[in-house]
């Protein structure tokens, strides 16, 4: 336990909260009270049932902890939720090759819980001793519902949380505390009639009811999937090496929404200067070296250069990535 001061009201907390998340860099800040998901919970087992989860097997493990967030943190009270808007205006150099915008800068998984971790020793000096752990898309925490809980927008049909504000390029992180506080209260937007995600797939993977079938997402194709690209996928990723942003860019909230305001989370303009040629020629070493503090090394340097080849050979271009 983190102790410091030894009083507090619950009001002027969440208040006092939300500010220093703010000063700290953060975009966004919401409050919801700790309860279990039981209606995500059945939404996921059948998701699963069905094999929307392709081969990420991890997301069937853990499930008494994605439903209670108090089996994690034991007596926690509230989650205290924080976005990190990464909407920059910044693009890439090279013709062929994508890389999404998460991936631009430093790691957000990272970032985001270094400044959590402020944000939870602040609440132990200025406002009570407390219990708490930070996640942000490292833990089994359904992070865009409890989002939604705390009043920071909605889950739209592509499955991103939509802020109205800030749009969905937002990095979501959570801070699960021993505390009670004031709680906000969920948005009730949606997205109406449009389904310009849905129609905008290049895979097909968003429904038309808002399911996602993760199995053929790109996002999944490119990062998460250790096998080598199905064929029937390899004509459709439309540029993308590393993620994939298309049912985003397309969608309207993100057209008008403020722009980048995270100047904690640094881009890596280098990486947005490497032009196709930079791509082909970029070998272990300095993958390693370049990359090391970016959510690239995830898919590893032989998954990113062998779906490098693959997008060059769909689009008929000479020239061969090395592997």
């Amino acid at each position: 336990m983190i102790t410091g001061a030894k009083r507090y009201d619950p009001r002027v907390a969440a208040a006092l909260i939300k500010e220093k998340a703010l000063q700290l860099g953060f975009s966004a800040c919401g409050i919801a009270q700790v309860h279990p998901l039981t209606d995500d919970s059945e939404y996921l087992q059948k998701w699963l049932a069905a094999g929307h989860n392709g081969k990420m097997g991890y997301l069937a493990n853990h499930a008494d902890l994605r439903s209670d967030p108090s089996v994690l943190v034991p007596g926690a009270k509230s989650v205290i939720v924080v976005l990190l808007n990464y909407a920059t205006s910044f693009s890439q150099q090279s013709e062929s090759l994508k890389i999404a915008r998460y991936a631009h800068g430093d790691d957000y998984h990272f970032v985001v819980k270094q400044f959590l971790g402020e944000l939870l020793r602040f609440i132990a000096e200025e406002i009570a001793p407390v219990e708490g752990r930070a996640f942000c898309d490292s833990a089994p925490v359904f992070e865009r519902r409890w989002a939604h809980e705390a009043g920071l927008g909605w889950i739209g049909l592509n499955h991103c949380l939509i802020h109205p504000e800030f749009g969905s390029f937002c990095f979501i992180g959570e801070l699960v505390v021993d505390l009670e506080l004031e709680y906000d209260h969920p948005i009730e937007g949606d997205c109406g009639f449009c389904g310009r995600c849905v129609t905008s797939c290049p895979t097909q993977a968003i429904q038309p009811q808002g399911f996602l079938k993760a199995e053929k997402c790109i996002s999944y194709l490119t990062v998460e999937l250790k096998d080598e690209i199905p064929q029937e996928y390899q004509q459709k990723l439309g540029g993308y090496v590393a993620g994939c942003d298309r049912c985003q860019e397309v969608c309207p909230w993100n057209r008008k929404a403020s722009g980048y305001t995270a100047p904690l989370w640094k881009v890596d303009k280098s990486l947005l200067m490497m032009s196709d040629q930079d791509w082909l020629a970029l070998e272990q070493p300095e993958f390693k070296r370049k990359f090391s503090k970016s959510s690239l090394t995830r898919l590893g340097y032989k998954k990113l250069m062998k779906n490098c080849q693959i997008v060059f050979e769909a689009a008929g271009t000479d020239g061969e990535a090395h592997t």
